[in-house]
């Protein structure tokens, strides 16, 4: 219930949940401030404020002051933005295994829906009906740079969330380091390979579908076979920036009605 939630909160974090809330809404606007050139108005929605009027206020609550100062000048080179594109950093904590992560995603990549490169991890994404991308690669200062082009703003708490997940970028490797160590078989191995991470999901049914799959045959047949419902039943997209993302993975509703006979299972 409520009650509990707010007492756990105030034993644990110190602060209540609409709090906490907040300052994560905050803290995301901040961030967009300073690393996009997006409207103000834009900024309110895209970080969860129900109003300009009430992302002023929390501004000049925090900071003394109103948000477009935090922006200071710029050089318009800095500035630009490509269509729906928006470009921001996301910290995690050091180290951190970029090449075996992106290796694990890249061996289950579906394809048409996702892509991975030396460098670079992308999927299509939608959300109440409209279509985008993402795009993941390293970036400098324990920052993944991420890339995300959707037409509508307010969406991008939940597609930051989902990309931290997908990417396990709330772990604490010192903190699991410090654990596993204490076990003399690990100890070695958590030596040898710094900064693992355990990848995540981006959609549960996409991940259900995927489990399903892989218990019948090997990881690969499995991806293939994802692909194949993908591209029979996802709603294609139109995606320049990235070749060969070109199919939304299908929903559960739409599988639900689905002849999954193509499958040949």
């Amino acid at each position: 219930g409520e009650r509990q939630l707010r007492r756990l909160f105030q034993q644990h974090v110190g602060a209540s949940p609409i709090a906490v809330a907040q300052t994560r809404r905050v803290l995301l606007a901040k961030q967009l401030i300073h690393q996009t050139n997006l409207p103000m108005a834009e900024i309110a929605m895209a970080s969860g404020f129900g109003s300009v009027r009430r992302f002023n206020e929390a501004f000049q609550t925090l900071f003394k002051r109103p948000p477009a100062k935090l922006r200071g000048a710029r050089r318009a080179s800095e500035t630009d933005r490509r269509g729906n594109e928006i470009a921001i950093k996301l910290p995690y904590r050091a180290p951190y295994d970029w090449d075996t992560i992106l290796a694990f995603l890249s061996a289950r990549a579906i394809p048409n829906v996702e892509s991975v490169t030396a460098e670079t991890y992308a999927r299509t994404i939608a959300f109440a009906g409209e279509h985008g991308t993402i795009r993941v690669t390293r970036g400098g200062g324990d920052t993944l740079n991420v890339t995300v082009d959707f037409p509508r703003v307010q969406f991008l708490p939940v597609i930051i969330a989902r990309i931290r997940r997908v990417f396990d970028l709330a772990a604490d490797p010192s903190v699991i380091g410090t654990h596993l160590r204490e076990d003399p078989k690990l100890a070695p191995l958590v030596a040898a390979r710094p900064g693992l991470r355990v990848p995540g999901a981006w959609d549960g049914f996409e991940l259900a579908v995927r489990a399903i799959l892989g218990q019948q045959i090997t990881v690969g047949a499995a991806t293939r076979l994802a692909g194949i419902v993908a591209n029979t039943f996802g709603d294609k997209v139109a995606n320049r920036q990235t070749p060969g993302l070109t199919r939304i993975f299908p929903s559960a509703e739409t599988i639900s009605k689905a002849d999954l006979s193509v499958l040949g299972m």
